[in-house]
């Protein structure tokens, strides 16, 4: 019986594993404006294995974002499936975490009351979270800004509560949406560093939309290009980690860049 019992669990550890972070089939979302109807999104495949970092390219009103927020349950689809996890996405999970490009961290809460937000609205003890919570304010660097309100910090520290937070939560799954694209070259660079080990440490499947090629070169593990609302490249990305600035320099990565440029900036000279 026990040995039984061991293989039954053994194939059910086997089986969610090798159920995909994000299914996503026949993906059609339309929006209805006074004029005409729009289609952002049509008929896109997609697989995400879990734990890997998937940055999302496309040209400005492409359907990059519609499909993050498709996937963070914000958005409902028109047509088509999509499922995380296995499970099918009606709204938003708390399995699912989301950073957005805006500021979207409470005002009226200190730095620690914010990344202890998620985990105490769900009921978690607070012998759970509190360990947890003190690990990611540390991590992101906050350490000794526990109090502080967030007007009281530059936008870079709001971004790293906005981290640390997602992660104090625990989604299986991080969805963001290009959160550093409003910060300097430093901070960004440093927000890099930061999200990379934060996630080599968790194994946390992660959707990363960004405008930025180069962003996307030193993040991801693969990268696609959403465009005319279906995936129109899809490519490894296969550097050693970890990537920095050197990466500009390699040919490869050059080759890299180039093939991105050339298929985003293709709806340019369509329209052109």
């Amino acid at each position: 019986m026990t040995s039984t019992t061991s293989a039954a669990g053994a194939s059910a550890v086997e089986s969610a594993a090798a159920t995909p972070a994000f299914h996503i089939t026949g993906l059609e979302v339309s929006f209805r404006t006074r004029e005409r109807t729009v289609t952002p999104l049509r008929g896109l495949d997609l697989d995400v294995p879990r734990g890997q970092f998937l940055c999302i390219l496309g040209p400005s009103g492409q359907g990059k974002s519609t499909l993050l927020r498709v996937m963070a349950g914000l958005q409902p689809p028109t047509a088509g499936e999509v499922l995380a996890e296995g499970r099918a996405v009606t709204g938003p999970d708390a399995n699912l975490g989301m950073v957005f490009q805006q500021d979207a961290i409470p005002q009226w809460l200190r730095v620690r009351d914010n990344v202890s937000f998620g985990p105490r609205m769900r009921g978690v003890p607070a012998s759970e979270w509190g360990p947890r919570v003190d690990h990611f304010i540390e991590a992101v660097g906050l350490a000794g800004r526990e109090r502080a309100w967030p007007k009281e910090l530059s936008g870079g520290m709001r971004k790293r509560v906005a981290i640390a937070a997602v992660f104090a939560n625990d989604p299986d799954i991080l969805l963001m949406d290009e959160p550093f694209g409003s910060l300097d070259y430093f901070t960004r660079a440093a927000l890099h560093e930061t999200l990379l080990k934060l996630w080599a440490e968790t194994a946390k499947t992660t959707v990363f939309v960004t405008h930025d090629v180069d962003e996307a070169i030193k993040l991801a593990d693969r990268i696609i290009v959403v465009t005319d609302g279906r995936v129109g490249l899809d490519v490894s990305v296969d550097f050693d980690r970890p990537r920095g600035d050197e990466l500009r320099m390699d040919p490869r990565a050059d080759e890299l860049r180039q093939g991105l440029l050339e298929v985003l900036q293709a709806p340019a000279r369509m329209q052109s």
